[in-house]
């Protein structure tokens, strides 16, 4: 892990990884509303029972959660990860509208908790463009490095 990269994996890892571990716990109305949430923003959801859709998303959290403090884990993998997390979540946000105002991308008060997946996104993609060695003029420099350091 570049030392350049690792406060946004500290701050995106912990907070991910910790709320994977509460949804682990969550409560049956927790599941209906969260799997209410996802399902109609992706309607394949709904054949999935609820308390089941709540465990499958923590344990899927709490191991990206994982991937992004482990130092061993790559910048491409753990970046390619949070990239496609946080666009599901970035598509639920858009999807809803009630989350953000007519029109708008920013969001309503309801939306305002939802609306941090716009910031894991960026960090995702940061960490993808590192890891494929993008510079900062948007040319690749050399291969993509997938491996274990």
């Amino acid at each position: 892990m570049k030392l350049s990269n690792a406060p946004m994996r500290l701050a995106v890892g912990a907070f991910v990884l910790h709320t994977g571990i509460e949804k682990f716990w969550g409560t049956t109305e927790t599941a209906a509303a969260i799997h209410g949430t996802a399902a109609g923003a992706f309607p394949i959801l709904s054949n999935i029972p609820a308390l089941r859709f709540l465990k499958a998303l923590s344990l899927a959290e709490m191991a990206l959660g994982t991937a992004l403090l482990a130092p061993v884990v790559p910048p491409t993998l753990a970046g390619a990860a949070l990239t496609g997390f946080a666009g599901s979540l970035v598509t639920i946000y858009l999807r809803t509208p009630t989350l953000h105002r007519p029109n708008s991308l920013w969001p309503t008060p309801e939306g305002v908790g939802q609306s941090k997946d716009g910031w894991m996104l960026g960090v995702g993609l940061s960490l993808l463009s590192q890891g494929l060695g993008i510079d900062k003029f948007g040319k690749l420099r050399g291969r993509m490095n997938l491996r274990v350091r």
